[in-house]
């Protein structure tokens, strides 16, 4: 099985949902993790404050230089996520639909990197 991660992405200027909306979607995510639980795929998972209340940490220089602030300055942010197990990418696919459809926002499907494949192909030694 395959770690992915199911970004919930939102967009500067989007209307926001009533509160009414935002029960019946609380209700509906809340439903889609009680199944991913419930089907041993679920690992990790959670909604993010605002974007205005990330912080940047660089520290590749020879300062560590700590900016208020998204690091990117796109129109498009995460807004939540899930880490799950899927056997493939199309199962992962299907659950991003189910995702969507719950949160209703559109969803990012990323895979993990596998990390032991990873060193292997990089002739890294563990």
């Amino acid at each position: 099985m395959t770690q992915y991660m199911l970004s919930v992405m939102g967009r500067e200027g989007d209307p926001q949902p009533s509160d009414a909306e935002v029960q019946q979607i609380y209700q509906r995510v809340d439903a889609f993790n009680q199944k991913i639980t419930a089907a041993g795929i679920w690992v990790f998972g959670g909604g993010l404050h605002e974007v205005s209340t990330s912080t940047v940490v660089d520290g590749t220089g020879t300062d560590v230089v700590t900016t208020d602030g998204p690091f990117s300055e796109a129109k498009e942010f995460i807004g939540g996520f899930w880490v799950l197990e899927a056997p493939d990418l199309d199962a992962a696919l299907k659950l991003a639909a189910e995702a969507s459809q719950a949160c209703g926002d559109p969803v990012e499907v990323r895979p993990f990197i596998d990390e032991a494949q990873f060193l292997a192909e990089h002739g890294i030694d563990a």
